[in-house]
């Protein structure tokens, strides 16, 4: 395992050559300051994400934390190496020796897509509206105004524009003139903030929709600033509003796709070509689907083809490519969706090309998450742990559930546990028997893989609960909103989250932290983006 100095890592950051640059902390550390490249690929998820953000074993791998997290950092990189990844470097002195060195730390998450936003907007000059002035023309009579929400399904029932339509970014420029039939009418593209509202009214102006488009400025936050109650549980879809696709619609949506395929020069390739590249391992290559998880999930593809969504691939590209500077591959059948989302991410710097067809490439398997099996591991059904609890021995209760769903409710007894606080702390005696509790049977055996190799643990028994665990357990329940404290929810960012619990002031926050985003980037940041300028025709 090498150690590689800031400079040096400032200088592979610029190269040309594929680079991944990892931060081992947790998601909520993460949050608070890093680096603007970097991917969250946490220790306690590692082997589970790894086989998908880094499916190139020789790839160039960067891994830092801060001062805190030497113990992490070597059981990490020591894992890494386990997994067959043989080009590891550690950055010397991590995140502290980056700030140091003068080199701009940034807090939040999905940094790339996020300041892509901005950059959109102000270049762009895409035409947003005030939630106050949105609010008055829909009062008015002048004009036909239709709210377009362009977060995936989940999300735009939580909390939504009232009488607004669900229609994530990547199915704007297929469904938009069955769901806005009428061209006269103005099309306003909301989200919760500001990204993705700014990305879909720019990708219809970009298309050249004859409607006027403006994106809703600061999404459902700023309407909710103002003062003005939101709509939840709404089932107001594109597929339930509009469900059929009229020929004329779909033959007018791909042309425009095509038209802007050829404007941004978006090469297709062949399964050949794919596969070339997949055999020979001398690229990261990511094959990506943007269509619906319905379309996703009925189509069986090839285990190689991971489900992007569209929308969230744009702005939440660190999520799913861990490599940068490598191949991204869109699953393109109808030829306009995969389209326009591959100009926006070679907008982003990033080398995109198209895929008709994904049949040439069935033979092809993703690597999986190699989790070393676990003898003496028993598992126990959820409906048997109050039984068990109470007349069996008496065992370690560890909850390695998210720590606010601790927070919310947890069994009389227990304690939170997350696995990046086991290198360098022995929490356990030799032969005491623990209980693992968690929501997830991978990250459940992860803990217990390290608990076995820290010598802790003599019998350990297992138990996934759902999302009910533990109101309906029959167990004594401990509701307490502070254990763990604040400073130890690592895996949580509070000024991100606290934003859609109705807290205004952590609202403002978040997007005065999204509009100062661009101030922030030097050269070497900025030089990756190249956006083209396209206003809204007149």
């Amino acid at each position: 395992m090498k150690s590689i100095s800031v400079t040096l890592l400032k200088s592979w950051l610029d190269d040309d050559a594929e680079l991944a640059l990892l931060d081992v902390r947790e998601h909520g550390q993460y949050g608070e300051e890093h680096l603007f490249f970097a991917v969250s690929l946490p220790y306690s998820t590692l082997e589970i994400d790894a086989p998908r953000l880094l499916p190139r074993k020789s790839v160039r791998i960067v891994v830092y934390g801060n001062a805190s997290s030497g113990h992490v950092i070597d059981a990490y990189a020591a894992r890494l190496q386990e997994l067959g990844y043989t080009d590891i470097s550690v950055l010397d002195g991590g995140i502290e020796a980056w700030r140091q060195a003068g080199a701009a730390v940034f807090s939040g998450v999905n940094l790339p897509g996020k300041t892509f936003g901005e950059l959109v907007e102000h270049i762009c000059e895409t035409p947003r509206l005030t939630a106050v002035e949105l609010r008055d023309k829909l009062r008015g009579q002048a004009e036909k105004i239709v709210v377009l929400d362009g977060r995936p399904v989940a999300e735009y029932r939580k909390m939504n524009i009232p009488g607004s339509i669900c229609c994530p970014n990547a199915e704007l420029p297929l469904r938009v003139g069955a769901l806005v039939p009428d061209p006269q009418a103005t099309i306003v593209v909301s989200c919760a903030g500001r990204t993705r509202g700014i990305i879909g009214a720019q990708t219809l102006i970009n298309v050249g929709v004859p409607n006027k488009v403006y994106a809703l400025e600061n999404g459902t936050q700023g309407w909710f600033l103002s003062g003005f109650e939101l709509e939840h549980g709404s089932t107001r879809t594109y597929d339930q509003v509009a469900p059929d696709i009229p020929r004329e619609t779909l033959a007018q949506s791909k042309k425009r796709a095509i038209a802007l395929a050829r404007e941004f020069a978006i090469p297709t390739v062949t399964c050949e070509e794919v596969l070339g590249w997949l055999q020979k391992t001398e690229a990261s290559v990511f094959v990506c689907d943007v269509r619906t998880p319905e379309e996703h999930e009925r189509d069986h593809l090839p285990g190689v083809v991971q489900h992007t969504p569209g929308g969230q691939l744009i702005q939440a590209v660190d999520q799913y490519v861990g490599v940068q500077k490598s191949k991204i591959v869109l699953f393109n059948p109808d030829g306009i969706r995969a389209t326009v989302v591959a100009t926006w991410l070679k907008q982003m710097g990033r080398d995109v090309a198209l895929l008709a067809d994904v049949e040439g490439l069935r033979g092809c398997s993703p690597q999986t998450p190699a989790i070393a099996s676990l003898p003496n591991v028993t598992w126990l059904e959820q409906q048997r742990l109050a039984d068990f609890l109470q007349t069996g021995e008496r065992e370690t209760v560890w909850d390695a559930r998210p720590s606010q769903a601790f927070r919310r409710a947890h069994v009389k007894g227990a304690r939170w546990l997350i696995r990046s606080m086991l290198p360098g702390n022995t929490l356990m005696r030799p032969h005491d028997p623990a209980l693992l509790i968690g929501d997830s049977r991978a990250k459940i055996e992860l803990l217990a893989r390290d608990l076995r190799k820290q010598g802790a643990a003599a019998r350990i028994h297992g138990c996934v609960v759902d999302a009910a665990f533990p109101d309906d357990s029959g167990l004594e329940i401990v509701r307490d909103s502070h254990e763990p404290p604040d400073a130890e929810c690592v895996d949580y960012l509070f000024f991100v989250h606290d934003r859609h619990d109705g807290n205004k002031e952590a609202a403002r926050r978040y997007l005065q932290w999204e509009t100062n985003l661009v101030s922030q980037l030097g050269d070497s940041e900025l030089k990756r983006f190249s956006v083209k300028r396209r206003p809204q025709a007149t």
